[in-house]
């Protein structure tokens, strides 16, 4: 007997003599046709039951969200639909699944009933396509960085630090939540707890990767990270993966250059290597945009958006140019923004961002050179006293894919920034370790995976694109 998996026996050309695999019974139909899948592949695989040749009693068994296991002669099919199909001459079920509980029919389900089935929800196309692409692109991203002579590194989950300033922090305490410890002043006691101080879940890995990366050179983190924003869109999660390098003696335009060669590359991995999943969801999308007006329908499908990323250069802006852009532009005279560009300094929108790259350039965008005052303490500040090294990779359909700039390495200019917006220099002693002892310029970004896998799949939210999603009041699973 030779065990194959479905995408194996699906990619033979040849007929084999007593082949088995094994997976769960998609359908099963007129007592004789079971359309089996294991996963390996968006595709069943036949498997044709003569059953006369079988017990009633063990073909009731055979019902939608079994597991079985077939052996038999893997022929060239008769019917219609499928190109092979196995003659079954021995089945058995290794695990039964009974038909009126079974939450996985074969039937349309809405995303929102599948959410709340999330651990059986991959048993469709929809999210077995998803969830395969999304391994795809882990792997590509680890690919890049390998051969690109980045080092791996692990930064911790938890925290004493807050490296956004965002204040938004989950935290880490064995405490006695209904009796802390109180010091003098009647505050929680933190030095009684189990790290001897105040700990969170990070939300980036960031300062971290920078102090290995001004001794390794370059290297990157790819780890979860969490953010305590109560929000319930469907671009938010409680946690989430990032993607961070940090690099060495690289400058801002070397920061440009990695990031949008880090995005065609991953991208076009799975452009090659995940062309059935990407049809299929390609197909999904066409199909769910026809329900939309036409004035909301994307003017690209799912590939082509992709190889439009993948194919054109990406076009570099200063801040300031893409405020004249926004401010001159007929959805902002005509107050179509929801949020109006009046005056050097705002902070952009999502419906800002994907203007400039879906209306206005028509390619993907990289900002650069921010108002300091809307970005974080780390990034470099310009010789005009108003900007900072900073840069926003814009994408279509998803507006602000990446975030990163050149790295303060000035220790006068870090330290009056973090006076400036009281930040404890006793808590980030380290970091400020890393100007006093061979500063150098280096330069990093911070990519959400989530939303890469938004884009490579098509999906709309952020909640369908990672196994079993965190955000507000839910932590189901």
């Amino acid at each position: 007997m030779i065990t194959k998996t479905v995408a194996e026996l699906l990619s033979q050309d040849v007929t084999l003599q007593d082949v088995t695999v094994k997976g769960w019974v998609r359908t099963f139909r007129a007592n004789r046709f079971i359309a089996l899948n294991d996963g390996s592949t968006l595709n069943n695989i036949q498997c044709v039951v003569d059953f006369e040749n079988f017990e009633e009693s063990e073909l009731k068994r055979v019902t939608t969200g079994a597991a079985i296991q077939v052996n038999g002669d893997l022929v060239e099919s008769q019917g219609k639909g499928q190109s092979i199909e196995i003659q079954v001459k021995e089945l058995a079920i290794l695990g039964d699944s009974d038909p009126e509980t079974y939450p996985i029919q074969p039937k349309k389900h809405s995303f929102e009933f599948l959410r709340e089935n999330a651990h059986l929800r991959t048993r469709t196309n929809t999210f077995s396509a998803v969830m395969r692409l999304r391994s795809s692109l882990s792997f590509a991203i680890h690919k890049y960085f390998t051969e690109n002579g980045f080092y791996n590194m692990h930064t911790p989950i938890v925290t004493g630090s807050d490296a956004e300033g965002a204040g938004e922090m989950f935290r880490v305490s064995t405490l006695d939540p209904k009796n802390p410890p109180l010091n003098d002043k009647g505050d929680v006691n933190y030095s009684e707890d189990f790290f001897g101080k105040e700990t969170n879940l990070t939300v980036s890995g960031q300062l971290e990767a920078e102090t290995y990366a001004m001794s390794l050179g370059k290297v990157y983190t790819f780890g979860p990270t969490f953010r305590a924003e109560n929000s319930n869109t469907s671009r938010h999660l409680a946690e989430f993966w990032m993607i961070e390098p940090e690099v060495a003696f690289m400058d801002l335009t070397g920061n440009m250059d990695l990031a949008e060669d880090f995005l065609k590359s991953v991208l076009n991995y799975v452009l090659e290597h995940n062309k059935e999943d990407l049809t299929f969801l390609e197909k999904r999308l066409l199909d769910e945009e026809k329900t939309k007006p036409q004035a909301e329908r994307s003017e690209m499908s799912l590939i082509e958006k992709m190889r439009f990323v993948v194919d054109n250069n990406f076009k570099r802006v200063s801040y300031t140019e893409a405020i004249d852009i926004l401010r001159n532009s007929k959805p902002n005279k005509k107050k179509k923004f929801k949020y109006i560009i009046n005056e050097w300094g705002a902070d952009l929108q999502s419906e800002h961002e994907r203007f400039l790259v879906e209306k206005h350039f028509k390619c993907p965008v990289i900002l650069f050179d921010y108002p300091a005052n809307i970005k974080a303490f780390y990034m470099r500040l310009n010789e005009d006293g108003k900007t900072v090294r900073a840069m926003d990779i814009l994408f279509p359909g998803i507006g602000e894919m990446v975030g990163g700039s050149q790295r303060e390495e000035r220790l006068d200019v870090l330290v009056e920034k973090m006076k400036a917006l009281d930040i404890s220099e006793e808590e980030l002693w380290w970091y400020l370790d890393l100007r006093k002892y061979g500063t150098a310029v280096h330069s990093g970004f911070g990519l959400g995976f989530e939303r890469l896998v938004m884009f490579a799949t098509g999906m709309n939210n952020i909640r369908d694109v990672i196994p079993y999603p965190r955000t507000p009041q839910n932590a189901e699973f």
